[in-house]
């Protein structure tokens, strides 16, 4: 077992939000799994312009707050407590129209 302290955990440079890989690929030889965190202050959007799109599975819970999301052409309301699936290569972004901070986990995972 790994256990980590996700509070110290340095911060990746990304414009407007707040982006921690808790475990990366090389956790395990072979590993396919990421996972993270990232906080998305009210007015913020990520990507700041366009969609965004992955090679993997990705996995989000809310925890905290709530965003307006747009994937494979739909709008999504995603608010604390819910979880999301998007499948690798779905375009997507997500913007918090709200007056709080949105705190997500994310995993993404390679098939």
């Amino acid at each position: 077992m790994q256990v980590v302290t996700v509070n110290k955990i340095r911060k990746e440079d990304r414009p407007g939000i707040t982006m921690k890989t808790i475990f990366d690929e090389s956790i395990i030889e072979g590993g396919r799994t990421m996972m993270g965190t990232v906080s998305i202050p009210a007015g913020a959007r990520i990507p700041i312009e366009g969609f965004g799109a992955h090679e993997q599975d990705e996995y989000g819970l809310v925890l905290k707050g709530s965003i307006l999301t747009m994937s494979g052409g739909k709008e999504y309301r995603v608010s604390s407590g819910q979880a999301t699936f998007i499948p690798r290569g779905e375009e997507h972004w997500a913007y918090n129209d709200g007056q709080e901070d949105c705190e997500i986990v994310w995993i993404l995972v390679n098939r």
